[in-house]
């Protein structure tokens, strides 16, 4: 589909070239005067848009204004765990190759992407940073260790105020996620998001006769409700021998689903919020998926077990993330797969996605320059996309159906970042056992407020 400010200016360019016509048409040979003006009782245009009206349309005020500067040619280092090299694999990854060559001849510049093995890579970015020595120009950080932990020892440059072009930066990113006492310090042109949800087998749905996923959603029905009903009625012993062998939902331990999709978190900033009503809605729902009785019981696997069991064909739903899905849908060529987002709590005003553990790039605070560096990449991003809104081509290639696209991209809209994992010192996986073993939610609030008060304060204090 087409750019609606390519449409605009097609239109105009129509436009013009009608006026034009109409206008030449005006002295035409086959008039019934022998060649005279024909006469006219409706006025006569003689103006036709300007050239600068038309291009207003594309006009971007947040746009950086063209600056004039020679970086006697520096070499600019973007490190990330992969290379981030520019390809040529679609045509905006080619309007963003040609920007850069541009730039670097306008700047006298070269750029170098370095890749670090993810698990080497916070040690020695961090060990960098903390020696003034960083390995890069632009960084890839985690947020987990990044905010507050390196911003509050000043080793970033806040960079909000070059990222106000939301046709490059993802605003989220630097005005939400990568946010401390008011200033951002991670950026981004990626404006996708993280998206997870439940997988669910809509073939085995259509045969088991039960309800479809999506009809639930299309009523606004989709819940953690319906969701526990839903996993009830699928539960079916087909043979008659008094045991299952089609089964509802695939695993339980859904706690960070539970918490972003109650629009909740175990923190708020630098105070626990276990006691928050919000959060105990989520940290109960948690406690009925484990003790109900009716998620398909481990047969001692791995993480990876709960994908195996859906991969096996009997078990209606799976919640995964989005980098799942290809994988799925080979090993299940067979049947129909089908999408929707994790379901509402009760608190929540949206469906929602969710991250802990976030990453964006920074800029260095002993690297020079910065206004130079998010300008360039602000030149080399700033393009106009052939595509009608992010992760459009991943999408449309992983999916079919167009409810388990737009899904997806209802919960990429609503990602949230949740900040437990920024506190190595919180047992978390503790405090979910506690919660999944039939404990009481309020013993275990008890029992882990203080010792997660304590965490945050290591890392805030």
């Amino acid at each position: 589909m087409l750019n609606k400010n390519r449409l605009l200016m097609m239109l105009c360019l129509v436009f013009v070239l009608v006026i034009s016509a109409c206008s030449g048409n005006s002295t035409s040979g086959n008039s019934a005067n022998n060649g005279a003006p024909e006469q006219s009782s409706e006025p006569v245009v003689t103006d036709v848009v300007p050239s600068e009206d038309v291009e207003v349309v594309n006009e971007n005020p947040n746009a950086t204004p063209e600056m004039d500067f020679d970086m006697g040619g520096r070499t600019l280092k973007v490190v990330s765990w992969w290379d981030m090299t520019i390809g040529e694999d679609n045509p905006d990854s080619i309007q963003r190759k040609e920007n850069l060559e541009a730039l670097k001849a306008k700047h006298n510049f070269n750029i170098e992407y370095v890749a670090i093995d993810y698990g080497e890579y916070q040690s020695k970015v961090v060990a960098s940073l903390m020696a003034g020595e960083p390995l890069g120009d632009i960084v890839r950080l985690g947020k987990t260790y990044t905010v507050p932990t390196l911003v509050k020892q000043d080793l970033l440059w806040p960079i909000d105020e070059y990222t106000t072009n939301a046709n490059v930066f993802n605003q989220k990113t630097t005005n939400e996620y990568m946010q401390y006492e008011g200033k951002g310090y991670g950026f981004t042109e990626d404006q996708s998001s993280f998206i997870a949800g439940v997988y669910y087998n809509r073939t085995l749905m259509n045969q088991q006769g039960l309800k479809g996923l999506q009809d639930y959603v299309n009523e606004d029905n989709w819940n953690w409700e319906t969701f526990i009903q839903v996993a009830k009625e699928a539960n079916k012993d087909t043979n008659n021998d008094g045991k299952l062998d089609i089964w509802g939902l695939s695993q339980g331990g859904l706690l960070e689903q539970a918490l972003y999709s109650n629009e909740a978190g175990l923190t708020n900033g630098g105070e626990q919020s276990l006691e928050d009503p919000k959060t105990l809605e989520a940290l109960n729902f948690i406690s009925s998926l484990a003790t109900g009785q009716f998620i398909r019981p481990t047969e001692g696997g791995d993480w990876t077990e709960p994908s195996q069991f859906f991969r096996q064909g009997n078990t209606l739903m799976y919640v995964g993330a989005g980098y799942e899905v290809e994988g799925i849908k080979t090993d299940m060529a067979d049947y129909d797969i089908g999408f929707v987002p994790f379901p509402k709590g009760p608190s929540a005003s949206a469906y929602h996605t969710g991250e802990a553990l976030y990453q964006a790039l920074t800029i260095p605070k002993s690297v020079e320059n910065p206004e130079q560096i998010m300008y360039i990449w602000e030149k080399i991003n700033d393009i106009e996309s052939m595509y009608d809104y992010p992760s459009q081509a991943t999408l449309e290639s992983n999916y079919t159906n167009e409810d388990d696209i737009n899904n997806a991209r209802i919960a990429a809209d609503g990602m949230v970042v949740l900040d437990h994992n920024t506190f190595p010192s919180f047992p978390y996986w503790d405090f979910l056992g506690e919660l999944t073993t039939g404990n009481s939610v309020s013993s275990v609030v008890e029992k882990y407020k203080a010792t997660l008060q304590s965490a945050i304060d290591e890392i805030y204090k």
